[in-house]
């Protein structure tokens, strides 16, 4: 198998034959008073990715079922729910190539899902989603404390002891992904972008990773 995609944990026994995954530009161009068109430059929107896969209702040998889903109709159950439950998880794509593995790993959530059944396809069924990349926000609260002569601020952070804190550190080896990482260290892969966004120094890519980088881990 070429590569192998994982929706929430769930292997997919078929992989689809593509993976296309679209990110999309927000430039737009504006008129100075002279006249001039000039470009103003913004950065990508969300990652955009279409899937056509093949649930098969019988085990073939080309099937990979490696028990996170049992059956064709528990995944497409499990599918429904996350696109009910409008809460973001994670895609998964594992490549192996002959220098190694190279991943693909972005939360993501469920915009559209079409399950359908397929003449050609016998008593398999033929699902379609659309999936977009979902990225985590919110506001930072702050607690001031008035004084008399000053406005001093309190830090929920423990106390300074003076001695410097302990930094953990990780050498990545060969298969590594951050996800993987993350799960294995920090017991959810969830948090893989806390590693990235210690180590934007080291890292160019969040899917690239190298044997031997090390990384600075929360």
């Amino acid at each position: 198998m070429a590569y192998e995609v994982y929706l929430d944990d769930m292997l997919l026994p078929i992989p689809p034959e593509k993976i296309p995954i679209k990110y999309p530009g927000q430039n737009k161009t504006a008129n100075l008073i002279n006249g001039e068109e000039v470009n103003l430059l913004k950065p990508k929107g969300l990652a955009e990715i279409g899937l056509d896969f093949v649930l098969p209702q019988m085990r073939y040998p080309s099937a990979v079922w490696d028990g996170s889903v049992d059956s064709a109709e528990e995944l497409i159950e499990h599918l429904y729910q996350l696109f009910e439950n409008r809460e973001p998880f994670e895609f998964i794509v594992i490549r192996n190539t002959p220098k190694g593995s190279f991943d693909t790993n972005l939360d993501v959530t469920l915009e559209d899902l079409r399950v359908s059944d397929d003449a050609a396809e016998g008593f398999d069924l033929a699902v379609s989603v659309t999936l977009k990349e979902f990225r985590p926000y919110g506001t930072k609260i702050m607690n001031f404390m008035l004084t008399e002569d000053t406005t001093e601020v309190v830090e929920d952070t423990a106390d300074r002891q003076g001695e410097p804190e302990q930094v953990n550190t990780y050498t990545v080896i060969k298969g590594d992904c951050l996800w993987n990482i993350a799960k294995k260290l920090l017991g959810n892969g969830n948090r893989w972008r806390e590693i990235y966004n210690l180590n934007r120094d080291k890292i160019t890519n969040p899917n690239l990773i190298y044997p031997g980088q090390v990384l600075t881990i929360p």
